[in-house]
C-alpha cells in the first residue's frame, strides 16, 4: 500500500440513528473503491461492519467499526458508529479522531432524535457535517419533507448538493446541482447514467445552484468578490469554498443516496474525496499541556490509542490514530501515560475483521497493532524524548441506566471483575464500580440494551452466567435538632477490663456557623469550652464537625482519636437505614476514665453508642439523590411522558421547544429513575432521549422514610 501523507489522508465519521443505514452505506462504499467484490447484507450477517457474534445475535451494531479505502488517490479512513443511543460512547471516540461526521437521515422517518444528539456531538467537537438522505428509494420516503425538517432543525446553513426526481420506489434519479448534471440508475444502482438537466428542471437547479454558490463565497473574500463581478464560480473554486465552510461549520451539504441499490453512493464518495477537509486543514488538537500538535509527518512521533477489541483467535486489537510524526513498523516507543515501554512489531490497515500489513503510517493515519504488553484504551505512546500526552482528549457522556451484577456461582466474582474491566477497555460507557457502600458491583451505562448487550456477551462468550439486579439506593442520613447523649462501655471478664465513657451533644453541622457555647436540654444548661476542633471532611460529601470541649483531664487527650474513630464508625453506618450519615457537629464535653481498664477499643465503643443514641433524638431524616433529568420528546407524546414523570416524584422545573422537539426539565429522585430509559422508549415508540445529572440530597417525603427504616429494621431482624 502506498504511504499516504497527512494532505492525502481525510478522516470520517458514518454517523445517524439507529436503522438509518449506515452499514448498508458502509458496504457500498467499500463496494465502489473495490475493497469488497461483493455486498453484504446486515440481514445475510456478512458485512465488513457488525461481525461480532452479539452484533449478529441482535441484528444491530453495537461497536464502531473501522474501515479505509484508497479512492482518487487519496485514503479514507471512515469509522462506522452504532445508531442506537445506548452505543453513542462509540460516537464520541469516532468524532473526537475524524475530521467530518456524515449524518445518515432516513428519508422515511426524517430527523429523529437520535440525528439531533449525533448533530450536538458534533457542534461540542466542532466538527464537519455532512448529511446523507438515505433510503429514498422507500415505501414512505418524502425527501421535501425530511429537508424541510433538516432546515428548520438545523438553520439555513442545510444547503443540498442535490435533489431527487421523485422519491419512494420509484426513486431512481436525481439532479446534482455543483455539477449541474443529471444522475440516473437501472433498478439494481451502481454505475450511472450522467446526462444533461432535462429543460423543466433547469429552473429549480439554477436556483438551487445559485443557493450553493452563494453559500460557497460566503466563506472566501476572494471567492465573494470574484462572485459579485462574474455572477458564477467555477467548479473548483466552490469546493474551495465548500471546503472552508465545512472546517467552520457554516455549511451542511445535503446528498440523496440508496445505500441499499448503490446509488448516489459513488458520487458522494468522489465529494468526499475531492471537496472534504484533509487531516491538516483541521485544527489541531490540543494536549493535556494546552499546547496545539500539528499533524507533523516530520515532528516528534506520538500516537492515541482511541479504541481497543478483543477479537478470535488474535486477542486485544489496539485502534490509534498517528497524532504528529511517522510510525514505523518495529517502533519502539515509551507508553506516557503507565510509565512503560512498547514495541509496536505489526501495524495495520484496518478493515473490519480484514488487516492488510503495512510498514509506515503518517501523522493523522489511522491503524492498528496487537500483541502490546500494557496498552489500554486512551493511552500515548511516544518517542523517546517526546512529552506529548492526551490523557483527557475524548469525554464520554454520563451513565443513564444501572444495575447490580452478581455472579450465579459466588466463587466466580473474581473472574467476573476481570471480565467487566476488559470489556470496559472496550466500551468506556459501560462503567464499573465497586461499591463499598451498597455492598454491591454497580454497572452503569447508556440503557436497557446497553447493559443486555454486555450480559449477552458474558454469558454467551465468557460462559459465566450473571444475575441483574435493581442497585440499592445510595441514601444519606442528617439530623435537624441538637440532642444529647452518653454511654458507658464496661466490661469485665478476668485480668484487665474494659472502660471508657462518654458525654456529647450534636447538632446539625452549617458552614461557618459560630463556635458552640450553650446548649439546654430540659432544664439543665451545658455551658461549652471549645479547646480543639477536627474538620473531617467526607468522602460521600458534608461533614463531621467534631469540637472538644472536656475539661479538667476526664478524658485523657490520648483517647479523643478513639472517640473520633467511634463517631466515623456511625457516620459510614448511619443509625436509621445503614447508610452513610453527612453534616453532624459533635461536642465531646466530658466523661469518664479507668487508671487500669480505660484503653482505646473502649472509648471507642462508647462513643459509637453515645452518638447512636443522640442521632435518634436529634429529629433524624434520611436524604435521598436527587438528579436534573431533561428530556427530549416529540410533541405528540408529551403529554404521556410529563405523565409518567410526574408518576415518579418529579418536580417539572420547565418546558421548551428545541429544533422541534419539546424539551422538559425536571428534578426526580434517583430512585425512580432505576427503569426510566425501558419506560420512555416504551411511551414513545424509541422517539426520545434523556440524560440526568447528580444535583443534590434533599429530604425524603415522611411516608417514604418509614418505610425505609421499616425494611432496614425488619433486615436486620432476619439478619
Amino acid at each position: 500500500m502506498k504511504v499516504y501523507q497527512s494532505n492525502e489522508i481525510k478522516n470520517i465519521s458514518l454517523l445517524g440513528s439507529k436503522g438509518s443505514g449506515k452499514t448498508t452505506l458502509a458496504e457500498a462504499m467499500l463496494y465502489e473503491c473495490g475493497v469488497i467484490k461483493r455486498r453484504g447484507t446486515v440481514e445475510a450477517q456478512n458485512t465488513v461492519s457488525d461481525y461480532f457474534p452479539v452484533e449478529k445475535e441482535y441484528g444491530y451494531s453495537v461497536f464502531s467499526t473501522v474501515f479505509y479505502a484508497e479512492f482518487l488517490n487519496k485514503k479514507l479512513n471512515v469509522i462506522d458508529c452504532p445508531g442506537a443511543d445506548d452505543f453513542v460512547g462509540n460516537a464520541y471516540t469516532a468524532l473526537s479522531v475524524t475530521d467530518t461526521g456524515v449524518i445518515l437521515v432516513d428519508a422515511q422517518y426524517g430527523v429523529e432524535v437520535g440525528t439531533q444528539n449525533i448533530f450536538r456531538t458534533t457542534a461540542t467537537l466542532k466538527k464537519p457535517v455532512i448529511f446523507a438522505i438515505n433510503q429514498l428509494d422507500g415505501e414512505k420516503a418524502d425527501y421535501e419533507n425530511t429537508l424541510e425538517q433538516m432546515r428548520e432543525i438545523f438553520g439555513p446553513k442545510v444547503v443540498p448538493i442535490q435533489y431527487p426526481l421523485a422519491s419512494g420506489p420509484s426513486f431512481n434519479s436525481m439532479i446534482d446541482v455543483l455539477l449541474m448534471k443529471k444522475y440516473s440508475w437501472g433498478p439494481d444502482g451502481g454505475v450511472p447514467t450522467i446526462e444533461e438537466i432535462p429543460a423543466e428542471e433547469l429552473d429549480k437547479a439554477n436556483e438551487l445552484h445559485q443557493a450553493l454558490v452563494e453559500a460557497a463565497a460566503e466563506n472566501d473574500e476572494t471567492l465573494m468578490e470574484k462572485f459579485f463581478e462574474q455572477g458564477h464560480l467555477t467548479e473548483d473554486e466552490m469546493r474551495e469554498g465548500i471546503r472552508k465552510g465545512l472546517v467552520d461549520r457554516s455549511i451542511y451539504p445535503v446528498f440523496c443516496v440508496s445505500a441499499l441499490k448503490d446509488m448516489g453512493v459513488r458520487r458522494m464518495m468522489e465529494f468526499l474525496g475531492n471537496v472534504v477537509p484533509f487531516v491538516n486543514d483541521m485544527p489541531s488538537p490540543i494536549d493535556n499541556a494546552g499546547d496545539e500538535v500539528k499533524p507533523d509527518s516530520n515532528g516528534p512521533l506520538s500516537i492515541f490509542m482511541f479504541k481497543t477489541t478483543v477479537e478470535p483467535h488474535i486477542g486485544e486489537v489496539q485502534y490509534f490514530k498517528v497524532m504528529s510524526g511517522t510510525l514505523n513498523a518495529g517502533a519502539d516507543l515509551d507508553n506516557v501515560t503507565r510509565g512503560s515501554k512498547e514495541r509496536l512489531a505489526q501495524l495495520y490497515c484496518v478493515c473490519g475483521q480484514m488487516k492488510t500489513p503495512v510498514d509506515k503510517l503518517c501523522a493523522g493515519d489511522i491503524g492498528a497493532t496487537v500483541k502490546l504488553k500494557d496498552v489500554r484504551r486512551g493511552n500515548t505512546l511516544d518517542e523517546k524524548g517526546c512529552e506529548i500526552a492526551f490523557d483527557d482528549f475524548i469525554k464520554y457522556p454520563a451513565p443513564k441506566y444501572q444495575r447490580a451484577v452478581r455472579p450465579v456461582t459466588e466463587s466466580d466474582a473474581e473472574k467476573l471483575s476481570v471480565i467487566l474491566n476488559r470489556m470496559h477497555e472496550e466500551d468506556p460507557t459501560w462503567e464499573i464500580e465497586q461499591s463499598k457502600e451498597l455492598k454491591q458491583t454497580i454497572l452503569s451505562g447508556q440503557g436497557e440494551f446497553h447493559l443486555r448487550t454486555l450480559k449477552w456477551r458474558v454469558e454467551n462468550n465468557d460462559k459465566l452466567p450473571i444475575i441483574f439486579e435493581e442497585p440499592k439506593i445510595p441514601y444519606r442520613e442528617t439530623i435537624t435538632k441538637a440532642a444529647r447523649a452518653d454511654y458507658r462501655h464496661k466490661k469485665q471478664s478476668g485480668g484487665a477490663g474494659q472502660f471508657g465513657e462518654v458525654h456529647l451533644i450534636i447538632e446539625p453541622y452549617t458552614e461557618d456557623a459560630p463556635l458552640p457555647d450553650t446548649y439546654k436540654f430540659g432544664n439543665q444548661e451545658y455551658k461549652m469550652s471549645v479547646r480543639d476542633t477536627q474538620e473531617i471532611p467526607l468522602s460521600w460529601g458534608g461533614k463531621l464537625v467534631v469540637h472538644n470541649c472536656i475539661v479538667g483531664g476526664a478524658i485523657d487527650a490520648r483517647f479523643i482519636p478513639a472517640i473520633i474513630k467511634g463517631l466515623m464508625d456511625r457516620m459510614e453506618q448511619g443509625p436509621l437505614t445503614g447508610s452513610y450519615a453527612r453534616d453532624v457537629r459533635v461536642c465531646v464535653y466530658d466523661g469518664k476514665m479507668h487508671p487500669v481498664d480505660s484503653n482505646e477499643i473502649s472509648f471507642r465503643l462508647a462513643a459509637r453508642n453515645a452518638f447512636s443514641e443522640a442521632f435518634r433524638n436529634a429529629n433524624p431524616k434520611v436524604l435521598e439523590p436527587i438528579y436534573d433529568v431533561e428530556v427530549m420528546v416529540p410533541s405528540d407524546v408529551m403529554g404521556d411522558v410529563m405523565s409518567d414523570l410526574q408518576g415518579r416524584r418529579a418536580i417539572i422545573m420547565g418546558m421548551s421547544s428545541e429544533n422541534g422537539f419539546e424539551k422538559i426539565s425536571a428534578k426526580v429522585p434517583l430512585k425512580e429513575m432505576a427503569s426510566y430509559s425501558t419506560a420512555l422508549s416504551s411511551i414513545t415508540g424509541g422517539r426520545s432521549s434523556f440524560t440526568m445529572k447528580f444535583a443534590s440530597y434533599e429530604l425524603v417525603p415522611g411516608d417514604v422514610q418509614d418505610k425505609l427504616l421499616k425494611e432496614y429494621a425488619e433486615k436486620n431482624t432476619d439478619e
